[in-house]
């Protein structure tokens, strides 16, 4: 067949620059997307006429010419699938959980499950604001994602709730063939109240000095210390510079000052440190070069150190209107959905993943849909190359704020979703802490909000903290670690208001790339009399991976 395109293409009059490479790429187009040679070089044509290229055929335009036979490949799908109906065989079909679906929570004290997103291969396809339309018939998936044959699988679940049996069999109601699918609004809205620091969108960055960094570490360092005083873990606080065998106290001139002196930990049985911690140590430094620690402090007791008025922070009410009216609808329970980013697989930018998780929610009917970036993915194979004839606003634009939209129209004014930028995001500043996204729809302003990364927030009088894990070990702060992470763009100008936290949350989030886990921390000393505080920490997992599917939560 290559002679056959090689052919077509000289009768066309063009000619082809790297012959051997072009050929073997042309003749992969013909495979996956089952075109004739004539075909093939009949859309080359069309496509460099409409880019005004030369005659001759470059290897490095191929890339792009992939994309445009994808695009093409999807409007042709889109307009083929004309039915506007869909029955129950269909959705069952692209949602059906299995029996394992049934241990999914609705309404508890916090129940979380993971489930593995591998959809079906069915006939369904997704127009690009998120709509998904069905012709009633099978039909063949392109991509390695549509291929998946296990899809909404539970993973694991924490506080399985004794009504599974109640569930399962309305589940098998519903899924009769008899039965249409109809619009099912969500029973409550929930309350939302977002907590936010003084970040906004198009605020000013990398204008952090020296003496930015020297203060916040100073201050984070001052508090930690009075926190520790106030507590009675420790007396007065010393410099450990001091060359001294006893434990005397210090004056004003012995002051550290930022100087720097080794410590030796040899001597403790255990202990456990991260780079930019804050702790407490007792011991002594006899040559005044190495201090000696017989003791390690590394916590705080929580009574002292989750102050919730130490760092006031603006409160923004969502939905204020409705609290103050209707406070009767502020409830324990939460319904959510958590799904971390990328929201499309490498090998394409179609947000299948995205698409699939958007059906599964307007099934499930959440009260609040989190989803955290990356959005418009850095890393993704198609943005490095920046072949995409795409600015990245107008993909987030569509692929994103629009299938959105289209949720947000469908569920009713009850659901709300909350969206939490990442420095990976194409679209956004590269900065952190990270300012919301600037959402120009204010028609959907109370439905679809953004957070700042990191944020905190309240939901039905539940406080949830995306991002970063927290103990009593971090010193009230978002991002303990110093220095910080290479390919993390701390500001420091930024950090002082935005990276503080002023108690433990109810539920903490964090996106990684590490094995989705949830985990409910016990924080405080039983020993010393404390009552322990619960925060149920998530890492819901990535939702795409690779070209295959990943994981969410739900609750």
């Amino acid at each position: 067949m290559e002679e056959e395109i090689k052919e077509e293409f000289k009768k066309n009059g063009f000619t082809l620059d790297d012959e051997e490479e072009i050929l073997n790429k042309c003749l992969t187009f013909c495979i996956q997307y089952k075109l004739s040679p004539s075909d093939l070089v009949s859309r080359w044509e069309a496509y460099s006429l409409n880019r005004q290229l030369e005659l001759t055929v470059q290897n490095s335009h191929m890339d792009a010419f992939l994309l445009h036979l994808q695009d093409e490949q999807k409007e042709a799908i889109i307009k083929k699938e004309s039915g506007l109906h869909m029955y129950s065989n269909d959705f069952s079909m692209i949602l059906s959980d299995g029996h394992e679906d049934t241990k999914e929570g609705f309404h508890g004290t916090p129940t979380y499950k993971s489930h593995a997103l591998h959809p079906e291969p069915v006939d369904s396809i997704h127009k690009p604001n998120g709509d998904i339309f069905s012709a009633g018939k099978p039909s063949q998936s392109v991509t390695p994602f549509g291929q998946r044959k296990n899809k909404f699988v539970v993973q694991s679940t924490l506080n399985d709730l004794s009504n599974i049996e109640n569930i399962k069999k309305e589940h098998d109601h519903e899924n009769s063939e008899d039965f249409i699918i109809k619009r099912v609004q969500p029973s409550a809205r929930c309350s939302l109240v977002i907590q936010g620091s003084k970040l906004e969108p198009g605020c000013r960055f990398m204008y952090d000095k020296i003496e930015d960094k020297f203060n916040f570490l100073e201050n984070r360092i001052r508090k930690h210390s009075t926190a520790l005083v106030a507590s009675g873990l420790c007396e007065e606080v010393m410099d450990p510079a001091v060359a001294s065998p006893f434990s005397n106290f210090l004056t004003v001139l012995s002051i550290l000052a930022g100087k720097r002196v080794r410590l030796d930990l040899q001597k403790l049985s255990q202990f456990s440190i991260f780079p930019g911690q804050i702790v407490g140590v007792e011991g002594h430094n006899p040559s005044g070069h190495c201090l000696i620690a017989s003791k390690l402090i590394d916590y705080i007791p929580i009574s002292v150190s989750s102050d919730e008025h130490q760092y006031p922070t603006k409160k923004q009410a969502v939905d204020k209107e409705f609290q103050l009216t209707d406070p009767s609808h502020m409830l324990a329970e939460l319904s959510m959905i958590v799904a971390a980013g990328p929201f499309t697989t490498t090998d394409n930018l179609f947000f299948e993943p995205l698409a699939e998780l958007l059906a599964y929610a307007r099934r499930k009917q959440p009260q609040l849909l989190l989803l955290l970036g990356p959005f418009i993915d850095t890393e993704h194979p198609e943005i490095k190359k920046g072949t995409i004839n795409k600015t990245f606003d107008e993909i987030f634009r569509l692929e994103i704020l629009g299938r959105l939209q289209d949720y947000v129209e469908y569920m009713g004014s009850a659901t709300r979703v909350i969206l939490v930028p990442s420095i990976r995001d194409a679209n956004h500043d590269f900065v952190f802490p990270q300012p919301p996204f600037d959402i120009h729809q204010t028609e959907l302003k109370h439905q679809i909000t953004s957070l700042t990364n990191p944020g905190i927030f309240s939901a039905n009088e539940t406080n949830t903290q995306p991002y970063l894990l927290l103990s009593e070990t971090f010193g009230n702060s978002f991002y303990p670690l110093y220095p910080p992470m290479e390919g993390t763009p701390l500001d420091f100008s930024l950090a002082p208001e935005a990276l503080q936290i002023s108690r433990v949350p109810d539920i903490l989030i964090l996106s990684s790339d590490l094995a989705h886990f949830m985990k409910v921390l016990s924080l405080g000393d039983q020993n010393d009399g404390q009552e322990q505080v619960k925060c149920v920490c998530v890492n819901p997992g990535r939702l795409a991976r690779g070209e295959g599917a990943g994981f969410f939560r739900g609750a």
